[in-house]
């Protein structure tokens, strides 16, 4: 069992240390949203004692996702407040090699990371959904949503293209392959360490192992950082790498 948390461990910090990291994606459409799960025990369940401790209770995992190329550059594990915000954004500007037009949904810790880490060398607009009645994501089903309002924050986004379609639909790829992420399930993380070496798995399957039906390629081919499909022996031949 030690042996495979190392392995876990190494696996997971070459993914998102060194592979994610060297990626700078020509993305053009980006797009960003929030997912929530939970570690541990549901929050209203989290002892006393562990009540406020970050992997306890309540998670969100921040995506951002290239709306062309399907890729994932980056995403982050943390709370849903504005210090998230801000790391999670500012990982996502050093990761990009041009300008581009990124939407987000309405969640307003968004505002100033966004303004903190692009200034003005970004065409920014907001996708804010008008539900019937205000619910919390952690409901098991979602409210009905009677529109949305487009508004520009900054630059000049293609009204055309403000949209979160693609991020959301990607969360629906997340909690269908990952059951940690299932609503209503007795295979959700115990650990916020575990919680994370998942996803880093996740995302660098789906980046370059997981042929997109649409794409009929990877998203990492679609974007120029690979030219071919990874099988899984490639991936775990970045561990028998760093070992020689």
């Amino acid at each position: 069992m030690k042996h495979r948390r190392s392995f876990a461990v190494e696996l997971r910090r070459r993914i998102v240390e060194e592979v994610l990291s060297g990626m700078s994606t020509p993305a053009q459409l980006t797009q960003c949203d929030e997912i929530w799960s939970f570690c541990y025990a549901k929050q209203k369940n989290v002892p006393k004692e562990k009540q406020n401790q970050f992997g306890y209770g309540d998670i969100w995992t921040w995506v951002a996702l290239d709306a062309d190329t399907k890729l994932v550059p980056t995403f982050m594990v943390g709370n849903r407040d504005s210090q998230s915000a801000k790391i999670f954004i500012d990982d996502l500007a050093s990761r990009l090699a041009n300008r581009v037009q990124l939407t987000t949904d309405g969640h307003r810790v968004y505002l100033e990371a966004i303004e903190s880490a692009f200034g003005g060398a970004i065409d920014y607009a907001m996708l804010v959904k008008v539900y019937e009645s205000t619910q919390e994501e952690t409901r098991y089903s979602p409210a009905k949503c009677n529109g949305s309002e487009r508004k520009r924050i900054s630059g000049n986004p293609d009204p055309e293209n403000i949209s979160t379609s693609y991020v959301e639909r990607q969360n629906l790829t997340m909690r269908m392959n990952m059951r940690r992420f299932t609503r209503l399930t007795n295979g959700f993380s115990k650990k916020i360490e575990n919680h994370v070496y998942h996803l880093a798995l996740h995302y660098m399957y789906y980046n370059f192992c997981r042929i997109h039906k649409t794409l009929r390629v990877t998203p990492a081919m679609e974007a120029g950082i690979t030219n071919h499909i990874w099988p899984i022996e490639e991936i775990v031949c970045l561990i028998d790498e760093k070992n020689k």
